[in-house]
């Protein structure tokens, strides 16, 4: 799991002192009882009870009913380790969502993107070693001091061609057969759009090459926000078949600001269109969603039950 001081600073946790009843009331407009749902999805999430085998991993996943799960070791885990929680896992009908790599293999210090990069070869054997549906990164900065912050030469065309060259880099070196290597959006880094990340999938070439999904991170304006759904749903138009895993969680528009300002916050307290996101995720076959970015198992618990809840509505089972 990911977390990012600066990025949170953009879009900072809003408390959930008052989630409850409040949250269920503020659905989107658009959510309707109407839509069929054309298969489960696994939902998921950290585990904060402690664990010390694959079978107390797999009991406490299931007291918090989740049908997904972050991967439960580190690289460099012992081979045997890592095969008894792929088989603990398959056994049990659950799918090891991914494994992070959350480093900057672009660093413009030659010597620390060596490392990201050994990080995320690394990264990448474990998750094909253990079966998951992929190892995930965001494709870096150019900053020379926020590993994932903006920087002026993030969006350019030489920046995009680096970023290609070091994903086959990492790709190439692991010839991963059971998982794939993806990169999740960035609001100020490739790929930061649907049609950057068709962009990018065209210019790797790797067949193991895939999409990790996170909307929110793609809400970059007020247009964007208020017809979120039109972003949802075509990046599942056109991204669907490369989606390998999704995260879960909101977003607000701050209104006593006189700039713009979006702040990431629980789900189910902001303006995300989850119904629009459950069905265009349900369509699809065993792809996690994987809630993120909270502090406690209390939080958790309560993006859950929203998402839930909306799945019920929607007639999407989570």
């Amino acid at each position: 799991m990911w977390f990012y001081t600066d990025f949170m600073k953009r879009r900072n946790f809003i408390s959930l002192s008052a989630f409850g009843i409040a949250a269920l009331s503020a659905m989107p407009s658009g959510l309707t009882a109407g839509t069929t749902a054309q298969s489960k999805v696994r939902l998921g999430g950290p585990v904060f009870e402690k664990y010390n085998s694959p079978e107390e991993w797999v009991t406490a996943l299931k007291k918090l009913g989740y049908r997904a799960a972050y991967c439960p070791v580190s690289p460099g885990a012992d081979s045997a380790l890592i095969k008894a929680y792929q088989t603990a896992a398959a056994k049990n009908d659950i799918v090891i969502a991914e494994v992070g790599a959350w480093s900057n293999p672009i660093d413009p210090d030659k010597e620390k993107a060596e490392k990201a990069i050994e990080k995320c070869i690394e990264s990448l054997d474990l998750a094909d070693e253990i079966g998951a549906n992929c190892c995930v990164n965001v494709s870096g900065s150019r900053n020379t001091k926020h590993w994932a912050g903006p920087h002026k030469d993030n969006l350019t065309d030489a920046t995009f061609d680096l970023i290609v060259e070091t994903t086959r880099k990492i790709i190439d070196a692991v010839k991963p057969t059971h998982t794939w290597f993806t990169l999740e959006a960035m609001p100020w880094a490739y790929p930061d759009s649907v049609d950057s990340y068709l962009r990018l999938i065209k210019a790797i070439d790797r067949e193991r090459f895939a999409v990790h999904l996170d909307p929110v991170n793609m809400v970059v304006s007020p247009q964007i926000y208020y017809r979120n759904g039109d972003l949802i749903r075509d990046s599942f138009r056109k991204l669907g078949p490369q989606i390998r895993s999704c995260h879960a969680k909101d977003i607000t528009l701050r209104e006593d600001n006189y700039m713009p300002q979006l702040d990431e916050i629980v789900a189910g307290k902001g303006n995300l269109d989850y119904p629009a996101f459950l069905t265009e995720l349900a369509k699809l076959k065993d792809i996690p969603l994987m809630m993120e970015h909270l502090s406690t198992a209390e939080e958790y618990a309560q993006a859950a039950k929203y998402i839930r809840s909306v799945g019920k509505m929607v007639n999407v089972e989570l």
